[in-house]
């Protein structure tokens, strides 16, 4: 007879290996230590991070939900390349729901989560101190999100956060191959959105965002021009 318990037991184990591999993999990936355009083997992934390939393919097909992975036909999974223009419609998606997010939740914003944002801004400064890539871009999702997640708007911050891991890679590479400049303008830019929620200006804080968000997206296109043609 089968033991329903342990059954169940089995079934959270196995979720619990699809997340800690969809983990692994997405951090190599926004680090670019899987680079655009990378296979990803499956034997060697799975002898890599210890697992079986069932829970590796499940964890390709979350990766691919999010847009870092592209699964070919005879080919298997590659990491997704994106085009000039798919990048350019990322930061156009952002441009329309992070300011519309930051407007929605600063009124529910409390001490206790500015001072949560404030913290993270701190450490995002520090991370930048010392040349820390890969803590800058998550220290810089975490901000964003921390200012809006008061919002409660669960579906629009998934889409967010989605894209957010999307363009990280791209924006974490800018960051190591430009030497971190123009990031002082980043750090200016958060503090001054920061100082907005704080004061409780939902149509400053949503036009600094806006803004934000479009000469972000602006500085990543120009170095990714400059970039491909010279790599090509």
């Amino acid at each position: 007879m089968n033991d329903p318990s342990s059954h169940g037991l089995g079934v959270v184990q196995r979720v619990t290996v699809v997340e800690a591999v969809t983990d692994a993999l997405r951090a190599r990936i926004l680090s670019a230590e899987l680079p655009e355009g990378a296979q990803l083997r499956q034997e060697t992934l799975a002898a890599e991070l210890g697992v079986s390939r069932i829970p590796l393919r499940e964890a390709f097909r979350r990766l691919e939900s999010e847009g870092l992975v592209t699964i070919m036909p005879h080919r298997g999974a590659i990491v997704s390349v994106l085009s000039l223009d798919d990048i350019a419609e990322l930061f156009d998606l952002r441009a329309m729901l992070e300011p519309e997010l930051v407007r929605r939740a600063i009124p529910h914003q409390t001490e206790l989560t500015l001072a949560r944002a404030e913290h993270i801004l701190a450490d995002y400064a520090a991370a930048l101190e010392r040349s820390d890539v890969a803590a800058w871009g998550t220290l810089n999702s975490q901000f964003h999100l921390a200012l809006y997640e008061p919002s409660g708007r669960a579906r629009s911050l998934a889409l967010v956060h989605g894209l957010l891991d999307q363009t990280d890679r791209y924006t974490r590479m800018q960051l190591l191959f430009t030497g971190g400049r123009g990031q002082s303008r980043a750090r200016q830019e958060h503090a001054a959105l920061l100082q907005a929620c704080k004061a409780g200006d939902a149509v400053q804080a949503g036009e600094l965002l806006a803004a934000h968000v479009r000469d972000a997206g602006d500085s990543l296109l120009a170095f990714l021009r400059t970039w491909r043609r010279r790599e090509s």
